[in-house]
């Protein structure tokens, strides 16, 4: 159940940016414009801000963010060292947001989310909710391929017992609280959508339609989203290694069910030789060996970069302006 209801928070919009020259104006001008409609609809205060992260660009993200940052008091820039990766710049975004702001609403740069639900998701942050979650109605715009694989993710997260919201990504408000609940979560490999369910605290979701991007590329080809996927399932449950432990047990039982044919075999006189069936369980087992020794890597690689607690990034540079009140610009 949700809370007592709440007065206009002071909203952050986080952006993280990776190579979106091409893309960068029309994502400022088109959330600014929003911010400043919410902003008269007195469903926000008039020193919300947007804040823009870039992730370690190797083009003119970061120079359009700048000159942003110097023409409009409710922009903000916040520059990585270098490229860290989508999950470390949005953490650096929520930590950076997190003191100035009572919500917050993370979105990409390339709006193909709805930008219009940000203003239900303000509502539902007025209605007393911590945590409005984006949820994709449709994936008509994505490929068969796509769209096959978002869903056998989807399923085999749930099937090994990780807790997130279907067809959701990273576009949702958190409010403060849940903010720092999340930034508690101190490990080095964060797969945030999984956290944000750990975090609690009364939620709801939001539905809307995806569009297509304007400009650029996807930030997300087939490499990097197996990439998250692996790190989803290592980072949020041990079901692999169960299932590791359960295939040893079942191959075990097949084994001493084999032993015990082969020697009633050999009692009776009906043993066949060849070799086929030894090179395939051979080969066999090698697979199952290397397999299981490549999760089980995984998770020991996992830990030894967690037992470093090397810092999840290094911010280079932040902009921040005194924030003028947006009803009057």
């Amino acid at each position: 159940m949700p809370a007592t209801p709440r007065p206009a928070p002071r909203l952050a919009i986080v952006v993280p940016c990776y190579n979106e020259e091409e893309v960068f104006a029309y994502c400022q001008q088109e959330l600014s414009a929003l911010l400043y409609t919410m902003v008269q609809d007195e469903m926000v205060q008039p020193d919300s801000f947007l804040l823009f992260v870039d992730d370690g660009s190797r083009d003119t993200t970061w120079e359009q963010i700048k000159a942003a940052c110097t023409d409009e008091s409710h922009v903000q820039g916040l520059k990585l060292s270098r490229n860290e990766g989508h999950q470390s710049a949005l953490l650096a975004g929520l930590a950076a947001a997190a003191p100035q702001a009572d919500a917050i609403v993370s979105i990409d740069a390339d709006l193909q989310d709805d930008i219009q639900a940000i203003r239900r998701m303000v509502e539902g942050y007025h209605a007393g909710y911590d945590v409005v979650y984006g949820v994709r109605e449709c994936r008509q715009t994505d490929t068969w391929f796509k769209r096959t694989s978002a869903e056998g993710f989807y399923r085999l997260m749930a099937a090994m017992g990780v807790r997130q919201v279907s067809n959701h990504a990273d576009f949702r408000l958190l409010s403060q609280r849940a903010v720092n609940g999340l930034l508690r979560y101190t490990e080095r490999n964060a797969y945030i959508r999984g956290l944000v369910p750990l975090v609690g605290f009364p939620s709801t979701e939001v539905h809307y339609a995806r569009g297509l991007r304007t400009a650029g590329e996807s930030k997300y080809p087939l490499r990097k989203m197996l990439a998250l996927a692996m790190e989803g399932i290592t980072s949020m449950t041990v079901t692999p290694l169960r299932l590791i432990a359960a295939l040893g047990f079942s191959i075990c039982a097949v084994s001493l069910a084999a032993t015990f044919y082969v020697l009633v075999m050999k009692f009776t006189g009906n043993t066949v030789e060849g070799w086929p069936s030894i090179i395939l369980s051979i080969f066999f087992m090698g697979g199952v060996q290397m397999l299981s020794l490549g999760i089980i890597g995984e998770y020991v690689g996992k830990i030894y970069l967690e037992a470093k607690q090397r810092p999840r990034f290094h911010v280079e540079s932040f902009l921040q302006n005194p924030v003028k009140n947006l009803s009057q610009l």
